[in-house]
């Protein structure tokens, strides 16, 4: 369903570019090739403004950036760029990739489950997939639906590819790595679940204490990751320390999506902070994938 819409939105960008260009050629009687340049630069300016705005908007409802990750200007720049660039990727390229399962010949450690985000789809681990394939590790990126859904509604979904990927691996237990709302689900799979066939879980920017945000966005799931949600105190009080310790959170204090930042922030858990990277890029950035893979590796030696 997300692939469909991502595809739709596309159209409807192309669409846009091209009404503006042929504005410009009727109307400013510009060549076609400075015309189409300009509707592209439009689209291009309003995308980078919804970003710039999820960033404004994440500061106002921020944390207190620690002292050791404060931006200067050329800093800040490079966190807005990479950021863009990861958004236009994912939303443009990646999510017309679903991953599915990737077994691999010869394969290293234990399994992965790849869980995405919000309004997302398994592609968005297109850059994660590729670096597990290099390091020979066999992993399994699914899809969850509806995208509206409640949280806890996802949960079947997620026991039946926990159990395939065991099945497909010969491997007693895998490792999952969730990204954003994929982190919530993924405790919601433990609760329901018990932690037998988990050896460690992985969070990116996950709103384990609701995000300000999400008042913005539709649906049930929504809901449940706005500050303060039922749904999320409910988890809170259901998890028992063992479980926690399972957990290792990475987040960026510069999330523009989670805000306050150190809503990310899971006790009990092992939690890894960095800085000067956006939401979207936590599944792309080298420090990151170098930090997750090595946690993946470092689950297998346990």
């Amino acid at each position: 369903m997300i692939k469909r819409m991502i595809i739709l939105l596309l159209v409807l960008q192309a669409g846009a570019m091209l009404a503006l260009a042929a504005g410009a050629h009727v109307w400013w009687h510009c060549a076609w090739p400075a015309s189409l340049a300009l509707g592209f630069a439009v689209v291009l300016l309003v995308r980078a403004g919804i970003s710039a705005n999820n960033f404004l908007m994440s500061r106002r409802a921020g944390s207190v950036t620690p002292a050791a990750h404060a931006l200067d200007p050329a800093r800040a720049l490079g966190l807005f760029l990479h950021e863009f660039l990861s958004s236009m990727l994912t939303s443009s390229w990646y999510m017309l990739h679903p991953i599915g399962l990737r077994l691999q010949p010869q394969a290293r450690g234990l399994p992965v489950l790849l869980i995405h985000g919000y309004a997302c789809n398994s592609g968005y681990w297109l850059p994660m997939s590729k670096s597990l394939t290099r390091a020979r590790i066999s992993h399994y990126g699914i899809d969850l639906e509806p995208p509206g859904a409640a949280i806890d509604d996802f949960v079947p979904q997620v026991h039946a590819a926990v159990e395939r990927l065991c099945a497909e691996t010969g491997s007693a237990q895998v490792v999952v790595v969730g990204h954003s709302m994929g982190g919530l689900v993924a405790r919601a799979y433990l609760r329901r679940h018990g932690h037998d066939r988990v050896a460690r879980v992985l969070t990116l920017g996950t709103p384990h204490y609701g995000t300000a945000l999400a008042h913005f966005g539709p649906g049930c799931n929504a809901v449940q990751m706005r500050r303060g949600s039922e749904w999320l105190n409910l988890l809170d009080a259901s998890e028992a320390d063992l479980q926690r310790t399972l957990f290792i959170s990475i987040y960026s204090v510069h999330d523009n999506i989670v805000a306050p930042q150190d809503s990310s922030a899971l006790p009990g858990a092992r939690n890894l902070v960095f800085g000067a990277i956006g939401h979207v890029a936590l599944g792309r950035h080298p420090e990151i994938m170098r930090a997750a893979l090595q946690e993946i590796e470092a689950a297998a030696r346990r």
